[in-house]
């Protein structure tokens, strides 16, 4: 199995994250978002992920590798191949409220700071981080609400599921365009308990082959 993945892409991140929770053996596979116009947008790229994006998940086959894009769906299937730890909870209720915090950030939040966006706000002569954090930061606050009726040490209690699979990055998004964070106490706090797991510490964009401190 390989994951096409960058250092800095929450979606890519996400993915990184729940392998490692999994223990599935994986081979990364960078591709630069940024170097030469973007590795991305490369004909050999673009046959394997229509829109250009990681992360794509390569699946080995009997016919041939099959490949998955978009982090939700390499995440549900994930979930269904390798059960084990589960990463949603066990109630039909916690595991509904976990899809809703999932999507929250992949929809409500995150297309909003993704690079593809930035770059063509940035065309637009407009600067792309204040736009970015005029909906980030409501997106926060209703994902704070959200986590704190339910969240124990992690974001859906005891134990990590795809809320805290998803929460960690955009934290480290968010950072990045300049939002105080420490504004969200409830997610900190589940961010720090990740912190304490290899399996998320792992993931970080600071422990990638492919990791640039200016980038």
């Amino acid at each position: 199995m390989k994951l096409f993945s960058y250092f800095r892409s929450s979606s890519a991140w996400r993915v990184r994250i729940a392998l490692n929770l999994k223990r599935v053996a994986h081979e990364l596979v960078p591709v630069h978002l940024l170097r030469e116009g973007g590795e991305q947008h490369r004909a050999e790229f673009r046959r394997v992920s229509g829109l250009g994006q990681v992360p794509v998940l390569e699946i080995p086959g009997p016919d041939g590798p099959f490949y998955l894009t978009q982090s939700v769906a390499i995440l549900e299937y994930l979930e269904e191949t390798y059960p084990e730890p589960p990463l949603l909870p066990a109630s039909s209720e916690l595991r509904a409220r976990t899809r809703e915090l999932v999507q929250l950030v992949n929809s409500g939040i995150q297309p909003f700071q993704n690079l593809g966006t930035q770059q063509e706000i940035k065309r637009r002569g407009l600067e792309p981080f204040p736009f970015s954090r005029a909906f980030v930061e409501p997106g926060l606050a209703a994902l704070e609400h959200g986590v704190a009726a339910c969240a124990g040490r992690f974001a859906m209690g005891d134990a990590p599921t795809l809320a805290d699979v998803f929460i960690v990055p955009q934290l480290y998004a968010s950072r990045r365009l300049g939002i105080a964070v420490e504004a969200f106490p409830t997610l900190c706090r589940i961010e720090n308990a990740c912190g304490e797991l290899p399996a998320f510490e792992s993931a970080r964009p600071e422990a990638q082959p492919d990791y640039e401190v200016q980038a």
